[in-house]
């Protein structure tokens, strides 16, 4: 018993170069996601992007799509946002959930965005430092490091690694981090250890995993192509 719990109680160490590429080699020969060049939810306008992902927060996509979609329809340009009553914005975006919560969001990022650009635009950004670009839009209200990571990765064309909730679950459950480490952390973690050319294949290989294969509820260890590397698989054998 001593034993056991002495090796329970051992502090996850981050991958190493071959390991990491071993496991992600493996979920690019199962989910295809690094071959596939398309950029999923990206946009011209950086500002929609944003907003986009503001809507994802403690949501899934298709409420997000729902509120997204709802919100365009009923205010076709950023300005008509900027304009509305609180409550005809928080009842366009209802759909995603936290509604009032999310739409003071918004509009003060509008508001913001509006004052340091003179547009309803973020597309300056692209031509920044990365990291004066990540700290701007962390800076935001109700942006943290993940909604920032997925602008810079999907809509900047920028190296970030965002650890959503089955990023995070997938690198906990693999030993990588510790188990209650919070997802921005994790996400410094694995921008420092894997090379930046798999930073978006990565991830959403991740993501197609967590959804289908280590889900957060009853995940299907027995037939996981990366069970050999997994410090919770491995417990249930």
């Amino acid at each position: 018993m001593t034993r056991h719990v002495a090796a329970e109680s051992r502090s996850p160490v981050p991958p190493s170069p071959e390991v990491l590429d071993e496991v992600f080699d493996l979920l690019e020969s199962l989910w295809h996601r690094e071959r596939d060049s398309r950029r999923p939810d990206s946009f011209a306008e950086p500002l929609d992007g944003l907003v986009l992902t503001v809507l994802s927060q403690n949501t899934n996509d298709v409420n997000r799509d729902r509120a997204f979609r709802a919100l365009k329809r009923r205010f076709p340009a950023w300005q008509a946002v900027a304009d509305a009553p609180m409550e005809e914005v928080a009842d366009a975006i209802r759909p995603a959930g936290i509604a009032n919560n999310k739409t003071r969001s918004i509009l003060a990022i509008l508001r913001i965005v509006h004052q340091d650009f003179g547009a309803y635009s973020l597309r300056e950004l692209a031509a920044w430092n990365p990291d004066r670009a990540r700290t701007y839009l962390e800076e935001l209200p109700g942006v943290g490091p993940k909604t920032a990571a997925c602008v810079l990765l999907f809509d900047l064309g920028m190296a970030a690694f965002p650890a959503d909730t089955h990023v995070s679950r997938l690198c906990r459950r693999l030993g990588w981090v510790p188990e209650k480490m919070p997802p921005g952390e994790i996400q410094t973690v694995m921008e420092q250890v894997l090379p930046q050319d798999r930073y978006m294949g990565a991830h959403l290989n991740l993501i197609e995993h967590g959804r289908h294969v280590c889900r957060a509820r009853a995940p299907l260890c027995g037939t996981c192509i990366v069970k050999v590397h997994c410090a919770f698989g491995r417990k249930l054998a």
